[in-house]
């Protein structure tokens, strides 16, 4: 059995960012769950914000974003992370999913999570970001994280923080185990544009 592929997005504005700490802390546990020969591949949304533009105002993506949605497709699993703006999602979070295809998610099993800067945001998690995913039939574990500024603080938050870390992570591997491996590339989206207008593939 080849080695699971971990994709973990991004949406951190500032670098560093408490959303880019939360998510390497994820893929190390998805990691440590999973065994040592897992990859991950982590993609940071703030540089693809105007190649994801770009694709919204013309329809297709630059071969930079094109190269991030086929990682992200072609994952045996997906770690999902964004600030919380306005509470929801933020913009740039959005218009990157937006702009995949809507069934390039689907079976794929999703660990989302959120950061913000009071504990009062965390249905973020349940109001926002699960329905997202349940439209693109993506298969979010039961466990979600959201960390607040509070839990970088003391002793005490930071280890509550990392056993909900561990159990997402947790949940997360045991989906992506039993889950059949992702296909290394996709026969429809891997054909050059031209051939697609022509109808091949179909």
């Amino acid at each position: 059995m080849t080695a699971r592929t971990i994709a973990v997005v991004t949406a951190g504005l500032s670098q560093p960012s408490s959303t880019r700490l939360l998510a390497d802390r994820l893929a190390d546990a998805t990691r440590t769950a999973l065994g040592p020969d897992t990859v991950v591949e982590v993609i940071e949304l703030r540089d693809t914000a105007v190649d994801v533009t770009n694709n919204l105002l013309t329809g297709f993506p630059g071969p930079k974003l094109k190269e991030v949605i086929d990682t992200v497709t072609h994952a045996d699993g997906l770690i999902a992370v964004t600030p919380v703006f306005t509470a929801s999602y933020s913009g740039m979070f959005k218009s990157f999913f937006d702009v995949l295809d809507k069934e390039a998610l689907e079976g794929k099993p999703v660990l989302i999570a959120a950061t913000g800067g009071t504990e009062r945001h965390s249905l973020v998690l349940d109001f926002a970001l699960r329905p997202l995913f349940a439209y693109l039939r993506a298969n979010p574990v039961a466990t979600g994280v959201y960390a607040a500024s509070s839990d970088w603080g003391s002793a005490n938050s930071t280890g509550t923080l990392q056993r909900r870390v561990e159990r997402a992570a947790g949940e997360l591997a045991a989906a992506v185990s039993a889950a059949p491996e992702a296909k290394a590339s996709d026969e429809l989206t891997s054909l050059p544009f031209e051939q697609l207008l022509a109808g091949e593939g179909f």
